[in-house]
């Protein structure tokens, strides 16, 4: 098959979304499928990879986003000759895809990767809740009912877009991770950072972003520092400069600065690493629809501490995998306080954490996926009427 992955944002921008998109191309590609992305931002961004083509946009700031409202003629008519189309945003990439692929009846899939309803109360703080929600309301529906297939990476974001009034049909498929080398990783050097043998470390791995909660994070981890002396947090990761900038004054004010350190981002390939130093994964997010990175976290054999929520909650057993708290900031230093001083828990946890990752193993999810574009490819071949068939053949022609 042809598939085309349509994306608002992808590399050199880092998230969720850009890994899960970048996984599935490589393992759908080994399975014999030819796959490309269709995104906007730097033309001229050159990284090695094939078949992504970059479309022109205006630069959100430095967010890595970039504002379009159109693809090229070249990737319009390269996007028009694939067999299938996977949606990750909904709003520039789904429009674009409706616009686009519907007259040739080729299938659409969109997976809703965002809780947008928080997303927008953190974001646009003036909006009153209600707005923003009605906003949502009216657009969900009517998009998701001109797609194929809606796909929810959690039982919990199939929920969210009910409450939304989707009516569709929604089908939930976890979001991949390619687990090999988070479960055979082996440990940096703790010496090498400056930390001893027996120091609790926590880590946080992610987008230093507004959504992710951070401030309360490290007030949680405040009164951690002040019980547990040889607690020590690690965070990994960057994101908009002035949010980032933002962080770092916070953990001086408060007087962390000898106890957490932020690394800015790493490469990828050095996460695994990172994390099997560690001993507990923690995140105050309760805007995950599929958390990533607490799954990567479990491969390498963390138990999490996190918030009842959804994605978290989805993800993390309470008491099995790790442990969940309330969004209160006494009840989540509570539990994390008994996770870092119970040293039997955390192996306990950790063990049964990697167990369950395997769930969401890259090999099963895309097989899952692959299931869903092979049925949809073969009932959209009869609805194609001719002069479509023929339109799709003259366009290969004049892409190739």
């Amino acid at each position: 098959m042809r598939i085309g992955m349509m994306v608002d944002s992808y590399k050199p921008y880092t998230s969720g979304i850009t890994n899960y998109v970048d996984i599935n191309k490589r393992y759908l590609e080994l399975a014999g499928h030819e796959v490309f992305v269709f995104t906007f931002g730097d033309v001229d961004y050159q990284d090695g990879e094939l078949h992504v083509i970059r479309n022109h946009g205006m630069p959100l700031a430095d967010t890595g986003f970039y504002l379009s409202t159109r693809y090229s003629r070249a990737a319009k008519q390269l996007l028009q000759t694939m067999d299938i189309v996977h949606v990750h945003h909904p709003f520039l990439s789904g429009r674009l895809a409706l616009r686009y692929c519907r007259l040739l009846h080729i299938p659409i899939v969109y997976t809703n990767h965002t809780r947008y309803d928080l997303y927008a109360q953190a974001y646009l703080p003036m909006m009153p809740e209600e707005m923003s929600r009605g906003l949502l309301q009216a657009y969900m529906p009517s998009f998701c009912d001109a797609v194929q297939l809606v796909v929810a990476p959690s039982a919990g974001m199939e929920k969210v877009l009910r409450q939304l009034n989707v009516t569709s049909n929604i089908e939930v498929v976890p979001n991949g991770v390619d687990l090999k080398n988070f479960i055979e990783a082996k440990p940096l050097s703790r010496a090498e950072f400056g930390y001893k043998e027996n120091d609790i470390l926590l880590i946080y791995a992610g987008r230093i972003a507004l959504e992710k909660n951070i401030p309360f994070l490290l007030k949680s981890f405040a009164g951690i520092a002040q019980a547990i002396p040889n607690a020590q947090l690690l965070l990994i990761g960057s994101g908009v400069q002035q949010y980032e900038e933002e962080i770092r004054t916070l953990v001086g004010e408060m007087e962390l600065d000898q106890r957490v350190r932020l690394t800015g981002k790493i490469e990828y390939d050095k996460l695994p690493s990172y994390l099997a130093m560690c001993d507990v994964f923690v995140t105050a997010s309760v805007t995950e629809v599929h958390p990533l990175s607490v799954i990567e976290a479990m491969g390498a054999g963390l138990p999490v501490m996190g918030i009842h929520s959804v994605g978290v909650g989805d993800t993390v057993v309470d008491g099995v995998t790790g442990l969940l708290a309330t969004h209160d900031l006494s009840a989540f230093t509570a539990k994390l306080t008994r996770l870092c001083l119970d040293l039997d828990l955390r192996k306990k946890m950790g063990d049964s954490a990697r167990k369950a990752s395997s769930t969401y193993a890259i090999e099963r999810t895309t097989n899952i996926m692959l299931k869903h574009y092979e049925k949809l490819v073969n009932d959209a071949q009869p609805r194609k009427s001719s002069w479509s068939v023929r339109l799709r053949k003259l366009l290969e022609s004049v892409t190739q």
